[in-house]
Formats: structure tokens, C-alpha cells, sequence
């Protein structure tokens, strides 16, 4: 079933024979649904401090940063705009000249205040020596649209978002990734003022960021006073997982194994070669201009302080457990720890004699930790969270995906549908154990939450494996803690459009 070829494509990209047979494996039997004890909620695992406590948690964050601790800010950044701009591709394909649909209308109606309004006017005079107000009173809107989109006018049709114009300010415009080096500076800098961003990227479009922060960087890092640390990596080929056809053998384009990326989930493998003590996640195109930072930026120290206040105990307890010198009562209260302010509980935990116990809340708190920022729920698509059963019989905080989830079964689809929050993807995790060892992050991801895909190649149909989600499967064996963070720190670009809502103007 292997040929020659194929062994030497596996050594290419560091991809075992087993790896290869596991991945087709998971085609045939596919992936069970998660377990669900409910949906979480402000009652169950979802944190919502009151005021006085969230001073304390930002006391915490500040204390953190005046130390020595190396915070990371972690940004997936190889999403292609493609997708932002659908509409538009299909108005360009389209038998009609003139806008028709909403959306069509709304983009030419507003375009003006769009961020990167001025380079496509200037990229319309060049190629069409005609400015965008005189292509569109000639009726002309697919050359606007051409000249937005395709290699002779702006190309943002082939860009990563994190590249494109998002937010306009008195002294010019600003991409994602300007945000982010913003976002930084105001609540990951340590006491020396440096600031550490890394960013992931398609290996395609890497010189075009290292570009931009090579022309930007000094910029604001004069403006905010701090020293920026900006690195970059990509996913490796390694991740990339095997395309089967419709009877689960392996695909073949032109007699080639078939690859695709393996998702977000990949990505806990460039998490796991950062250097960090905290490292804080966030999508890429989730920012604000600078009038709405404030809750932002709030919101980061927030998690963060709620993070290490929940690590310092849970290490200060690890050290407790190591040193053997420890009553009855204190290992229930460290048990009761996992439970209530962890989120962690194993019904067997009663019958367990103390030296069984003991050895049971090593394992448990001698893991990855992470808190995780949690939005009302306002209909937006994305995953949630939820109370489910892991595979040793404890049940923990997850963020699943509607995919994990069994929908033919009326009660677990009420939970999905019901639940009253959702992810925004606003993550910070906590990767070294408490003798400040890193934790080799690969060892806890649950293989079993992968998720299966139906695509096309050339006409063909194709099944995908997507592994684990960054935010889902592959932190499935962390510590996790939900809190209740303001909607208006979510604020994500699907469509070129949402750019016109009041929160990107």
C-alpha cells in the first residue's frame, strides 16, 4: 500500500508509517461523541468576579509581570482572507454589473470607510486611471472589486488577514497585526518593558509580516515605551494529516498521498517550543481600535491574574503533597481545591484511602492550566462551554465544538442550544510545572476528539482529518477555568462588511 514514493514524501515531512496507518484507522471507526454532564454556566464552573475580587486578580497580574516570568502573546495568524471576501468573488462572478444582493450594496454604499480605502482608490488610478467614485458612477464596480482582491490591485484576496487595512486612525491605518503589537504593549509587558508576540504563519506569506513588523514595530514600541520580541513560526509539515477517499484508503492525486493541514489543533506543536511561563491566545482577527482597548485590556489582566493566583496554589499544594508532611485535613482541603475552584471531580475520589488520594491531586494539579474567556451567548456559530466525562471517569471544564457533540440525542442537543455562553477564543495558559519544568504539552492532548471532514480535490470527493482544536482537544487534559468576560472584547471579522460596524470604525 506504501510505495517507495510515498516513504520518501513520509521522510520529507517527518511523518511515520504508524502515523499514517493510525490516521486511516480513524476514518474507518471515526470519533466518538464527548460525554456531557451540562452545558457550564454562571451556577456551574463559569466565573464572574465581583468587583472587589477583580481587583485582587488584577493585583495578581501586576505582582506577575514585576517578576522574572517570561510572558508569551500567541497569535494565529495564517488564516488566508479568502474567505472574508466571498461575497465579493461572487459578485465579481456574477452575470449582473451593478450591485443586487444586501451585502453588495452595503459594501459599495459605505465603501469610503473602509481602513484601506485610500490604497484601493490609489490601486484603481493606477489601474484603470479612474478613481473609485468615477468607476462607480460609470457602473463599473467590478474593476473596484477587481483591483481590492487580484495581484494587480491590492491582492487582499490571496493575503492572511492579519496583513490587511482593519482600523483607520489620525495618523494612517492599521492591520491585525499592528493591534496585536498594541495589545501587548498594554497588559504583557514585564518590568523591563519588553513585550514577546509570536505569531503563526503560512510559509508563503512569512517575509510579508516580518516586512510589516520590521517597518511598524519601532514604531509603536516608541509610542508605548516598550521593547517588542516579535517571532515567527509555521505548522509543521509533520502535523499535516493523510486525505482518505470514500472507502477510507489513502487518496492519491496523481498517484501522490494526498495531505492536508491538520487544523488548529497543529498548533499546540509551535505552542509547545515557546520558551514561556504564560502564554495568552487570541484569533487574529479579534481586534478593536484603540477607543475600545479599555475592557480589552481589563478583561487580559483579569483571566491572567485569576490564572497565576489559581497556579501559586496549586503549587504551593504540590509542594505540600511532595514533602510528605501533611495531615488528613489538608489533603481534603487540597481536594476540595480540585474540585470547587478547579472544576475537576471524580465521584470514586470517596473510596480512595489517603496515600491513593495523595497520588490522584498529584496528577491532577501537576498539569498544564489554563483560564479561558467566556462571552455571553448572542447566536454566534463557534464552540462552548461544557462540563463533560474524560476517560478516566473525572468530569472537567471542556470548550467542544457542535462536531463533538451527539445532536440526534434530544437532551445533549438542548445543552448545546441552551448554553448561555460561548468561546471567543481569549485564552491564557500556564505551561511550566512547579518545579519550573515545561511541560511537554504534546502528552496532553486527547487524540480521541479529532474530527472528520468531507472536502472535494479536482472533482473528487474526499474525507479530512482535522486533528484535536488548539482550544478543544489538544488542552483537553489541562486544568480549566471558565470566567464571564464582557461581550465587547469580541469583536471578530468574518466578512470584509463587519468592518463597517460601529466597532471597527
Amino acid at each position: 500500500m506504501i510505495t517507495p514514493q510515498d516513504k520518501e514524501l513520509l521522510t520529507r515531512k517527518g511523518i511515520s508509517e504508524e502515523q499514517i496507518a493510525e490516521q486511516l484507522a480513524c476514518f474507518e471507526k471515526g470519533f466518538p461523541y464527548l460525554k456531557l454532564a451540562a452545558a457550564a454556566s454562571i451556577e456551574k464552573g463559569i466565573l464572574a468576579p465581583a468587583t472587589d475580587e477583580q481587583k485582587l486578580y488584577l493585583d495578581a497580574w501586576d505582582a506577575y509581570t514585576r517578576t522574572d516570568k517570561v510572558v508569551v502573546k500567541f497569535v494565529p495568524a495564517s488564516g488566508a482572507a479568502s474567505r472574508m471576501f466571498k461575497n465579493l468573488f461572487e459578485f465579481l462572478g456574477a452575470d449582473y454589473d451593478v450591485p443586487e444582493t444586501k451585502f453588495e450594496k452595503t459594501f459599495f454604499g459605505q465603501i469610503e470607510k473602509f481602513a484601506f480605502y485610500d490604497d484601493l482608490n490609489a490601486a484603481c488610478e493606477k489601474a484603470f486611471e479612474k478613481n473609485i467614485p468615477a468607476l462607480m458612477a460609470e457602473g463599473d464596480y467590478k474593476a473596484v472589486v477587481a483591483a481590492l482582491l487580484e495581484a494587480a490591485g491590492l491582492n487582499y484576496g490571496a493575503l492572511p488577514k492579519g496583513l490587511l487595512k482593519f482600523h483607520r486612525y489620525e495618523d494612517g491605518s492599521r492591520t491585525p497585526l499592528e493591534e496585536h503589537l498594541v495589545e501587548g504593549a498594554l497588559y504583557a509587558a514585564n518590568k523591563n518593558g519588553k513585550v514577546n508576540v509570536h505569531f503563526t504563519v503560512s510559509p508563503e506569506h512569512r517575509r510579508l509580516f516580518e516586512a510589516l513588523v520590521a517597518d511598524k514595530a519601532a514604531v509603536y514600541a516608541k509610542k508605548y515605551g516598550v521593547d517588542y520580541n516579535v517571532t515567527f513560526s509555521e505548522q509543521k509539515p509533520s502535523t499535516d494529516t493523510v486525505a482518505a477517499d470514500m472507502d477510507n484508503q489513502p487518496f492519491r492525486d496523481n498517484g501522490k498521498l494526498l495531505f492536508r493541514p491538520g487544523g488548529h489543533g497543529a498548533l499546540i506543536e509551535n505552542l509547545n517550543d515557546l520558551d514561556a511561563d504564560i502564554i495568552f491566545i487570541k484569533n487574529i482577527d479579534n481586534v478593536v481600535p484603540d477607543k475600545l482597548k479599555g475592557d480589552t485590556v481589563l478583561y487580559k489582566k483579569l483571566i491572567a491574574g485569576v490564572l497565576v493566583s489559581l497556579q501559586q496554589k496549586a503549587f504551593a499544594y504540590l509542594e505540600l503533597l511532595d514533602s510528605g508532611r501533611y495531615t488528613h485535613e489538608q489533603v481534603i482541603e487540597i481536594l476540595q481545591f480540585l474540585q470547587k475552584n478547579l472544576f475537576c471531580k471524580n465521584p470514586e475520589t470517596k473510596n480512595l484511602e489517603d496515600a491513593e488520594l495523595v497520588l490522584y491531586l498529584k496528577e491532577k494539579l501537576n498539569r498544564p492550566m489554563r483560564v479561558c474567556g467566556m462571552v455571553k451567548n448572542v447566536g454566534e456559530p463557534g464552540g462552548g462551554p461544557f462540563l463533560a466525562y474524560n476517560s478516566d471517569g473525572t468530569i472537567s471544564l471542556q470548550i467542544l465544538e457542535s462536531s463533538q457533540i451527539d445532536m440526534n440525542d434530544p437532551e445533549k442537543k438542548e445543552m448545546f442550544e441552551k448554553g448561555t455562553h460561548f468561546n471567543p477564543v481569549d485564552l491564557v495558559c500556564a505551561v511550566r510545572d512547579y518545579k519550573g519544568h515545561k511541560f511537554d504539552l504534546v502528552n496532553f492532548v486527547d487524540k480521541a476528539t479529532g474530527f472528520i471532514s468531507y472536502k472535494s480535490k479536482n472533482g473528487k470527493d474526499l474525507k479530512a482529518l482535522e486533528l484535536p482544536g488548539l482550544w478543544n482537544g489538544a488542552m483537553s487534559d489541562w486544568n480549566t477555568v471558565f470566567v464571564e468576560v464582557s461581550l465587547s472584547t469580541f469583536n471578530p471579522v468574518k466578512t470584509v462588511n463587519d468592518l463597517l460596524r460601529e466597532q471597527h470604525q
